[in-house]
């Protein structure tokens, strides 16, 4: 593959755009690029440092002073704030709900677009978000918006907390997904919507490897195109 693409797949939580982008840039030996994580360092950060999120100030200099690096493993990528692992500290409950909260922040976003946008320039990457389409790479060489039901959704984020030990019924869990929809949705910073080039996949009824096989061919038979 001599050309090294842009790749960008968005769409809502437990959509299964995170685990099928990471299958994609096995298969094609691309940088994978999670932005939800850098949004929830952001979040962690601003926890440490006992910032509210309504001073704007505060976080500016925040964002003066965080680093965000983000490494390949083989059992995943890992995420380091200021030089600290905190790839399973971001994870937690509670900084899922402030990691919604502070990616609607203007200054947080520009921060953020600005870090990715430099991680991606040279290509060969491959980034899952909400707006990765419509405002980080508007020129992405390709574009994925996948989606699927809230029950769907929920379903799979219920198991995959169970599986972590997380007690939590599954009623939170679509109660949860459902602020979060909304909340992503109508924002005014970058709210999360299908690009008008994106090619949209319904995963409701597909399997991991399944979206991973779709999105690979799709971009296998055009590739020659872009």
């Amino acid at each position: 593959m001599k050309k090294k693409f842009v790749i960008a797949v968005d769409g809502p939580a437990a959509s299964g755009k995170s685990t099928t982008a990471k299958g994609l840039a096995k298969k094609l030996e691309y940088v994978y690029i999670d932005t939800g994580a850098m949004y929830r360092a952001c979040g962690l950060y601003a926890l440490n440092k006992n910032i509210p999120l309504s001073d704007l100030e505060a976080l500016k200099s925040m964002l003066e002073t965080i680093d965000i690096k983000i490494e390949y493993s083989n059992s995943g990528n890992k995420i380091f704030l200021n030089g600290e692992d905190v790839t399973n500290r971001i994870r937690e409950e509670e900084i899922t709900k402030i990691s919604s909260e502070i990616a609607v922040i203007g200054i947080v976003r520009k921060k953020m677009v600005e870090l990715q946008r430099k991680m991606g320039e040279n290509g060969g990457v491959i980034l899952d978000g909400r707006d990765i389409g419509t405002v980080v790479f508007p020129n992405a060489d390709f574009k994925f918006f996948m989606s699927a039901s809230v029950q769907v959704r929920a379903t799979r984020r219920w198991e995959e907390l169970k599986a972590r030990g997380v007690e939590i019924s599954y009623e939170e869990v679509e109660k949860e997904l459902i602020w979060r929809d909304k909340n992503d949705s109508t924002r005014e910073i970058s709210p999360l919507r299908k690009a008008d080039d994106a090619i949209l996949i319904d995963t409701s009824n597909l399997s991991i490897e399944e979206q991973v096989e779709f999105l690979y061919n799709y971009i296998i038979e055009n590739m020659e195109k872009k």
